[in-house]
C-alpha cells in the first residue's frame, strides 16, 4: 500500500443569496402560529450569530437552491466554473445532515448536478456536523492509499428547507383544534430554527502541494462515535417513545404530519451536559495519546461550535485535559456565517486561509463535534508554502 502525503490545495465556499440579519430571519422563515417566537431573542443572544444565509427568496419565500445544487455550486466555484477541469474529477465525497431525498445518495445527486461527461467514484456521507469530515476523510484516504491523485470533498446544508413555518402548519392546526392553551411548536424544534443556516464548501485534495501558492498538509484526521454510550440527541425523521427511538417508517402519515416528524429536534439538556465531555475531553485525549500531541505545537485552533454559549465551556474542556489553547489562537466566523452544520469547517477554513497571514510550518488544529449521537473529529493541518522544505 502506498502512503502518500495529502494536501488541501484549494477551498471554495458558496453561500446562497444575501446575508439575513436577526430582525429579518423570522420573516424569511415564516412565523409559526399567531405570535412571534418567544424563544428567538433569548437563543440569538446566547448563540452570538448576527447574520446567516438561507436558500430562500425573501420576496416569494420559495427555495432558491436544493442541497445538491448548493454543493454543486461550491464545486464549480472550486474550479472557477472550468467544466473541462470538472470533467477530469475521478473521486467525489459529499457530506450533509439532511439531503434532498432519502434515495438515491446525496453524492450521486451532486455528481449529476455537475453534468460531467465521465463516471466518477462517489461517496455519500450522512450524519450531522461530522458528515463533512467523513467526506473529507474519504477523500484523504483515497489519495493516501495511492488509488487517486486528486479528490474532491464537499459538505452542504439547506436547513431552511425544514425550518420554514409551512412545515409546522398541520401540527399547529391540530393543537388549535384541540384547544391547546399554547398552540406553538415545542422548544426543541423552535430552538433549532434560530441556530441553523445554509451554505456549502468544497476542498480539492492532491498528493502534491501547490507549486505557486499555499497548501495545507493533512497530518491526520481522527473521527470517533460515542453512540455506544450515548442516546440520540439531535435527530430528524423519528422521535422517542417510552425512551426508545422510533424511525419515521413506523409512524402513519397522519402521525408524521401531526408531530412534524421530519423537522430537526434537539435535546438541549442532554447536549449541554455532555457535548464537551465527549467531543472535547474524551475525544481529544484519545488524539493526544495517539499522536503524542502537545498544545505548544498548535499555532491556530479552528473550532466549529454551534453557539457562542459553548465557547467558554470548550475552553474549560481543553484546560481540564491539560491542553490549554489561548483565545488569541482561535478563529471562527460563526457570528457572520452562522451555523452551517457539516459545511461549517469548510466555510471557516476558507475564510481563515484567505484572511490570515500564515507562515510555513504553522500547525492548525480543527475541532468538529456533533450532537447527533455524540461523534467528534479533530484534524491537524500544517501550512506549506511553495519552494519551502517541509519540516
Amino acid at each position: 500500500m502506498n502512503n502518500q502525503n495529502v494536501y488541501i490545495n484549494k477551498i471554495s465556499v458558496f453561500l446562497p443569496n444575501d446575508p439575513i440579519d436577526n430582525q429579518t430571519m423570522e420573516h424569511i422563515l415564516g412565523q409559526v402560529g399567531e405570535k412571534p417566537s418567544r424563544a428567538r431573542a433569548i437563543i440569538l443572544k446566547s448563540n452570538g450569530i448576527k447574520t446567516r444565509y438561507y436558500a430562500i427568496d425573501p420576496r416569494t419565500r420559495q427555495a432558491t437552491h436544493s442541497n445538491s445544487e448548493l454543493a454543486a455550486q461550491a464545486i464549480k466555484t472550486l474550479y472557477n466554473d472550468d467544466l473541462q477541469a470538472i470533467k477530469k474529477m475521478t473521486f467525489l465525497a459529499c457530506g450533509t445532515s439532511y439531503p434532498d431525498q432519502i434515495m438515491p445518495g446525496h453524492g450521486v445527486m451532486v455528481h449529476g448536478e455537475l453534468k460531467t461527461s465521465q463516471p466518477c467514484e462517489v461517496h455519500s456521507c450522512a450524519g450531522v456536523c461530522v458528515a463533512g469530515m467523513s467526506a473529507l476523510k474519504q477523500a484523504y484516504n483515497a489519495i493516501k492509499t495511492g488509488e487517486h491523485h486528486t479528490a474532491i470533498a464537499c459538505a452542504s446544508e439547506t436547513a431552511s428547507a425544514v425550518m420554514r413555518s409551512e412545515n409546522f402548519q398541520i401540527e399547529i392546526e391540530q393543537k388549535i383544534n384541540q384547544l391547546d392553551i399554547r398552540p406553538e411548536i415545542a422548544f426543541e424544534k423552535d430552538f433549532l430554527r434560530w441556530m441553523l443556516s445554509d451554505g456549502a464548501g468544497a476542498m480539492q485534495l492532491s498528493n502534491q502541494a501547490n507549486p505557486h501558492c499555499l497548501s495545507l498538509k493533512i497530518h491526520w484526521i481522527d473521527l470517533l462515535s460515542y453512540a455506544n454510550e450515548m442516546p440520540a440527541c439531535m435527530y430528524a425523521g423519528g422521535d422517542f417513545h417510552d425512551d426508545k427511538f422510533i424511525g419515521w417508517k413506523q409512524y402513519t402519515q397522519t402521525e408524521q404530519q401531526a408531530q412534524s416528524l421530519l423537522s430537526v429536534k434537539q435535546n438541549v439538556k442532554l447536549l449541554n451536559e455532555n457535548i464537551v465531555k465527549y467531543t472535547v475531553e474524551k475525544m481529544l485525549a484519545n488524539s493526544i495519546k495517539k499522536h503524542d500531541l502537545k498544545n505548544e505545537q498548535i499555532d491556530y485552533f479552528l473550532p466549529h461550535y454551534s453557539s457562542n454559549y459553548f465557547r467558554d465551556k470548550l475552553y474549560q474542556g481543553l484546560v481540564n485535559i491539560g491542553f490549554h489553547i489561548p483565545y488569541e489562537k482561535w478563529f471562527t466566523n460563526l457570528s457572520s456565517k452562522g451555523n452551517t452544520g457539516s459545511a461549517s469547517i469548510y466555510i471557516i477554513l476558507e475564510e481563515f486561509i484567505r484572511t490570515q497571514s500564515l507562515k510555513h510550518g504553522q500547525k492548525i488544529l480543527c475541532y468538529i463535534p456533533e450532537s447527533g449521537r455524540f461523534s467528534s473529529c479533530f484534524m491537524l493541518l500544517e501550512v506549506i508554502h511553495p519552494n519551502k522544505q517541509e519540516q
